[in-house]
């Protein structure tokens, strides 16, 4: 008897490309998985490992660290690979991007923040500057495809490069790790590397300001960093103020776990990783209505006027008070921002870019 044959949806499609279930996937794609030093970062970026993690569970993923002196290397590592994936539109991703017009290799980009924003009041972003607004439309316009973490960021490739192509994949968090447990309690938590150019960018210094509105609950900023910016910010704090220093992954997610309030007052963020990840937790977000951050945590959180101590003030009490909003906080994560909603998305745009 012929009978007739299931039509899959594309979700279907995909999860049965991740399970093996059909044809699809290709396990001997080898990616050539490319990024850069970024400065203030003592290692690989949560985010990035997190995409090296990803892909390497089902394609033969090289890493390479960019220097100057590894050119050689990088043209014998394109010509093996199948495709090309690298985070940030920088001078690596030129480089690699013109051996790859030569040898004829596709390039997957993922557009970090830094590289596409030009935020002259704090001095901050690459499209400042013409030469690298050069670059940059040279690499994404050569790329088979260019990956947003966030519409903000998005919009900024088409505001300064004119690059409309960009596709949209989240940056995301393991909600498997990153989950509820214990009691929550009032305690009020901030998490970034603190430098002098993050004082600004990240509000650590609007933070510590708003610590001073309430003296009986504790605060926690919790990150290393520069020892000038460190001692900055502890002569500016009120007593309620901890700084935390360097913690483990471990610990931080116990922080995450019992603080009730994550405030994230920053500049400019093109996502915020570590929001998404209190969220996971349960936390309530409170953050400035600054670039992608009032994207990100939608109508499950607080957005405040960036800078206004009051405002922002209002919403951490109102935070406080609040019994349900972690729940919806957790929920969008899950719904938007899990790892395995963006694993799907980049099987898909491999299998798309690697016949």
């Amino acid at each position: 008897m012929n009978s007739t044959p299931k039509v899959l949806n594309p979700l279907e499609i995909i999860l049965a490309v991740q399970k093996g279930s059909c044809g699809v996937m290709n396990h001997n794609t080898k990616i050539l998985f490319l990024y850069e030093s970024i400065f203030f970062f003592p290692k690989v970026p949560v985010f990035i490992q997190r995409d090296i993690d990803i892909l390497s569970k089902s394609f033969k993923v090289k890493q390479f660290f960019f220097k100057f002196y590894k050119i050689f290397n990088l043209i014998v590592e394109i010509r093996r690979s199948d495709v090309v994936f690298i985070w940030f539109a920088g001078y690596p991703a030129f480089i690699a991007t013109v051996i790859t017009r030569i040898i004829n290799k596709p390039v997957i980009i993922v557009l970090g923040g830094y590289d596409v924003a030009a935020e002259k009041e704090i001095k901050y972003g690459q499209m400042r500057f013409a030469f690298f607004r050069y670059i940059g439309k040279f690499i994404l316009k050569n790329a088979r495809k260019v990956l947003a973490v966030s519409e903000y960021n998005k919009k900024e490739c088409e505001n300064y490069l004119g690059i409309t192509t960009a596709e949209v994949v989240y940056n995301c968090v393991d909600t498997k790790y990153f989950k509820p447990s214990g009691k929550k309690e009032d305690i009020v938590i901030s998490v970034g590397l603190i430098s002098k150019m993050t004082i600004k960018r990240k509000g650590l210094d609007i933070f510590v300001k708003v610590a001073e509105k309430f003296p009986n609950i504790q605060f926690y900023m919790i990150g290393s960093g520069e020892k000038k910016a460190i001692e900055y910010l502890k002569s500016i704090a009120p007593s309620n103020v901890m700084f935390t220093g360097f913690i483990s992954e471990e610990e931080l997610l116990k922080f995450y776990q019992k603080a009730k309030v994550y405030c994230q007052l920053s500049y400019y963020e093109s996502f915020g990783v570590s929001v998404v990840e209190a969220m996971a937790c349960n936390c309530i977000p409170v953050t400035s209505n600054k670039a992608a951050l009032p994207e990100v945590i939608g109508d499950a959180g607080f957005c405040t006027k960036y800078g206004e101590i009051d405002d922002i003030a209002d919403a951490v009490e109102q935070a406080l008070t609040d019994n349900d909003m972690g729940l919806k906080a957790r929920k969008r994560v899950v719904e938007h921002y899990s790892l395995e909603k963006r694993k799907e998305q980049l099987y898909q745009i491999i299998t798309e870019t690697v016949p």
